[in-house]
């Protein structure tokens, strides 16, 4: 149905919530059984909104975890109804708190015995429902601005550890959540196992465009260790979140902002295990284009000559360059910079 109609048809619910508790509810209707442990949440400090997720299901980011900048994010799991993470994030984007939105949308249709869900909007207003019928273990812990929630667990210390867990974490929010998820799983975790993961972070203020509001927004749909490479993906995306920055510092003309950029890229990049080393070999290759254009060369040579020896094919791209405006059009230079191929 149209988004508007979708919104207006949850508020409404949500307005005669009383009324809707009082009429008969009709047998369950379950959608897919994504069991699995998830974590919503705000950084007071940054006004991030995020939310991250394991299970022994295919693919569970794409169905269990929504979130939006400017509004909130939703989980959405035990037997799903992937409808709650788009209606939920209307009523928020609407002007409803996370528990009214929520709590609409449970009441408002039949099934909620078997959900477990989780919204917190941009206030940091949170709230979680576990249903009485969730396969056992199944709880969750409301704290502040953040929730954490699991069910068919293989005990009910999941989610106690994962709240202590995101409570004690250091560092950004994408790293809290990811503290969160790995004691579940140091806990027990999932009776079935492990198989998919999933993280969004957005940004505390909503742009109108959703590429520059999401911070992290990974999936990683099939693997004997999600976490593991959920962890390795997160620092990837934080070099090119790096990468990003520095592009933009180029454009407003901040070279010393824009190599400071690239270089933690690279950092990042070349300490982290498991990442593909055609991946730093790539950072360095714009790093050393971007010291040409700020008229360094001797600081672009070593560089290129790095990238060059990780993959050739740096060197037969560069001539091509120029014709884009990426490198300056002098035949010598550009053979100067080839020559540091070996």
């Amino acid at each position: 149905m149209p988004a508007l109609f979708r919104t207006m048809f949850v508020l409404f619910a949500v307005s005669l919530a009383a009324a809707q508790a009082a009429h008969p509810i009709a047998p369950p209707v379950p959608f897919r059984p994504v069991h699995t442990f998830s974590i919503v949440a705000r950084d007071p400090q940054t006004g991030e909104i995020g939310t991250a997720v394991q299970s022994h299901w295919f693919a569970v980011g794409a169905n269990v975890i929504w979130a939006e900048a400017g509004v909130g994010a939703v989980a959405t799991q035990s037997f799903i109804d992937p409808s709650y993470g788009t209606l939920g994030l209307d009523v928020m984007r609407a002007g409803r708190s996370a528990p009214e939105a929520q709590r609409g949308l449970l009441q408002a249709g039949p099934g909620r015995d078997v959900r477990q869900v989780a919204m917190i909007d941009a206030q940091g207003r949170v709230d979680a429902w576990t249903g009485a019928k969730d396969i056992q273990s199944a709880g969750h812990i409301v704290g502040n601005q953040f929730s954490v929630e699991a069910n068919l667990m293989s005990n009910d210390q999941i989610w106690p550890a994962m709240a202590k867990a995101f409570q004690r974490a250091q560092g950004d929010l994408a790293e809290r959540l990811l503290a969160a998820l790995d004691a579940a799983q140091a806990a027990g975790g999932d009776i079935r196992g492990r198989q998919s993961a999933a993280i969004i972070v957005v940004g505390a203020k909503n742009t109108g465009q959703p590429w520059k509001d999401r911070v992290f927004d990974l999936r990683v749909d099939d693997s004997p260790e999600p976490l593991k490479e959920l962890r390795r993906l997160v620092t990837l995306q934080r070099a090119y979140n790096h990468m990003n920055a520095g592009d933009a510092a180029v454009e407003h003309k901040d070279n010393q902002g824009a190599l400071r950029e690239y270089s933690t890229a690279e950092k990042l990049t070349e300490n982290a295990a498991g990442i593909d080393p055609s991946r730093l070999a790539e950072m360095r290759y714009w790093h050393a284009v971007a010291l040409v254009n700020m008229g360094r060369i001797n600081e672009a040579l070593p560089l290129f000559r790095q990238a060059f020896a990780a993959h050739r094919e740096w060197a037969t791209l560069t001539p091509r360059l120029p014709n884009s405006g990426l490198l300056p059009n002098d035949p010598a230079l550009i053979q100067q910079i080839v020559g540091q191929a070996k």
